[in-house]
């Protein structure tokens, strides 16, 4: 008996000592993932926050630079400028994105399949595009100024028109989410005691759905509120917080008063986040095991009108892309309407040069597969970890920071910090290195999100058997976790790259002459006068987000193909 039960420890023993080793190596690796985030994150923050306090010699004053901002009815005006492009953008879009979801979940109109594309096009183009587009339609010499009944594009107007462009994409995916979450039972039973259907709309759809229009309500609300290219380009006198800043870090120099807009400007998207976080905890599982998919049924006159309202929101789109692509084909528009490709000679323009295109390809690529390697394996680290409770209840804490980060803010924040002679990171400021940091720093959390989501599906009895086969983690990992996860990490690769090379807000303070960006070229190009060359930057950037999203497209489906046949089996 005792020499059976010595046996046993001698088996065991060493699975112990295999599952403390993986153990100690894993918590080896959240830490330095954890240093990342502390260093591209937490500290940048913390040196943006303690600049508010300090004047420009150095010395702490306290909240002295608040009082003087709250003083100045220029700056205090901007706050309200900003809230009411914020929610009037947040009403259009969310209303306009709920009918054309509703008509894509629960209409039988044909092309679906091309309109939710079209939809999906705002997603791969700078913020900025849309502002160069509503000046050559209705700018002072626009083609259809008239059609404003006098009002001017630039200004709120204009903005909102470009925020709602820009956002509906994002709305658009939510509430699609939501409401393909349905209970066919729940129709059928308000149907069977004789509702009509605006009371099932009411009393059925709308609650479904509440959750996911208030998420959507705030995603957009932060968008409008922290945006910078639409307001730049065709705000004019109207100031925003994102302009402020700007105008105070480039235009006066004046860092400390950035410092504190910056604060001020964080506050409402955290603000956004963090109620959004609480709402949806609120949420409780609409489908049960028992739930039956809801089944649109053919109506002619209500699928031919959502059939209508999707042709309208699809030449809306449409219309704005296919403004800026003539604009860039014009030679000296409105007085020169050759076509041509003049203004696709960037080197000839200020602004970068095609250098800056090719860099923005560059920090893309950089940004999509660094970006993936870190975020994928840092959420595998907090979801398959054992250990470091609270280092790993901060982690998470500083994963879903970026969410609530303008990525102004952001860039603000790394000039304080990486600029700091005393700091031994700054080696990177300015370089191309900086660049890739701060964007997969800025859109860390949807990436961890859909990382975390595809691992939660994954049952945790992969990692138990293969630590009694005394399998390393590291060899579950590339065996097993990533190729059921291959669908994920490819989305989360795209990802990383389309917003990389639409992304301006963050970059914009920490490029050099060197490291010129495509999207901060369409910036300067526009700030010079040469709006047209912009215009056609602009369209770069949509092609090539555009050629990489369909190559990712057929990519997937062959990787698929030859990781994911375990789901066809099961399916089978």
């Amino acid at each position: 008996m005792a020499a059976t039960e010595m046996q046993v420890r001698e088996k065991a023993s060493p699975l112990k000592a295999k599952s403390s080793s993986d153990d100690k190596l894993m918590r080896l690796f959240i830490l330095v993932i954890g240093a990342y985030l502390v260093v591209a994150l937490a500290m940048p923050l913390y040196a943006m926050l303690s600049k508010s306090v300090l004047n420009s010699d150095g010395g702490f004053v306290g909240l002295s630079n608040y009082f003087a901002y709250f003083k100045t009815p220029a700056l205090v005006y901007s706050i309200k400028n900003s809230l009411f492009v914020g929610l009037v953008t947040t009403v259009i879009t969310v209303s306009i994105a709920f009918v054309l979801a509703y008509g894509f979940t629960r209409s039988r109109m044909p092309g679906k399949p091309i309109f939710k594309t079209i939809a999906m096009i705002p997603i791969l183009v700078p913020s900025l595009l849309p502002g160069i587009a509503l000046i050559y339609l209705f700018g002072r010499q626009g083609i259809i100024n008239w059609a404003l009944f006098g009002h001017e594009i630039y200004g709120p107007i204009g903005i909102i028109i470009s925020e709602v462009f820009f956002t509906l994409p994002h709305a658009l995916i939510i509430i699609i989410t939501a409401l393909s979450i349905a209970d066919a039972r729940l129709y059928e039973a308000a149907t069977a005691l004789r509702a009509s259907s605006t009371r099932i709309f009411f009393t059925v759809t709308l609650p479904g759905v509440r959750y996911g229009l208030i998420s959507a309500g705030f995603v957009v609300f932060t968008l409008a509120v922290t945006d910078f290219g639409a307001p730049k380009v065709i705000g004019g006198d109207f100031n925003v917080l994102a302009t402020d800043i700007y105008k105070q870090v480039i235009g006066q120099q004046n860092f400390e008063m950035g410092a504190v807009v910056s604060v001020v400007l964080l506050i409402p998207a955290a603000l956004a986040f963090f109620v959004d976080r609480l709402v949806q905890k609120k949420q409780v599982a609409l489908l049960s095991s028992r739930a039956v998919a809801l089944e649109p049924k053919p109506s002619r006159r209500f699928d031919n009108g959502m059939l209508a309202y999707a042709l309208v929101v699809s030449f809306f789109i449409l219309g704005i892309l296919g403004m800026c692509q003539f604009a860039a084909l014009f030679k000296f528009f409105p007085y020169n309407l050759t076509l041509g490709l003049s203004n696709y000679q960037f080197d000839l323009m200020d602004g970068g040069g095609w250098d800056s295109y090719f860099n923005s390809i560059e920090m893309a690529s950089y940004t999509a597969v660094f970006g993936t390697l870190i975020v994928f394996y840092g959420a595998y680290l907090v979801e398959k970890g054992k250990g470091l409770g609270v280092i790993r209840g901060a982690f998470q804490f500083l994963a879903m920071l970026p969410m609530a980060v303008p990525g102004l803010v952001l860039g603000l924040a790394y000039i304080f910090f990486f600029n700091m002679p005393s700091n031994p990171l700054n080696v990177l400021y300015h370089t191309m290195a900086i660049l890739v940091i701060s964007t997969i720093t800025h859109f860390y959390t949807v990436s961890h999100l859909t990382a975390t989501t595809a691992l939660k599906q994954m049952d945790a009895q992969f990692e138990s058997v293969a630590a009694s086969l005394k399998q390393p983690f590291y060899r579950t990992f590339f065996r097993v976790t990533v190729p059921v996860c291959t669908p994920a990490i490819l989305d989360i690769s795209i990802y990383l790259f389309v917003n990389a090379m639409t992304t301006v807000s963050a970059v914009v303070f920490l490029y050099s002459p060197h490291t010129t960006l495509a999207s901060v070229a369409v910036l300067n190009m526009d700030d010079a006068g040469d709006i047209a060359p912009a215009a056609a930057m602009g369209m770069m950037i949509f092609y090539t987000a555009a050629g990489v999203k369909i190559l990712h497209y057929f990519l997937s489906r062959g990787i698929e193909a030859k990781t994911q046949a375990w789901r066809r089996s099961i399916e089978n």
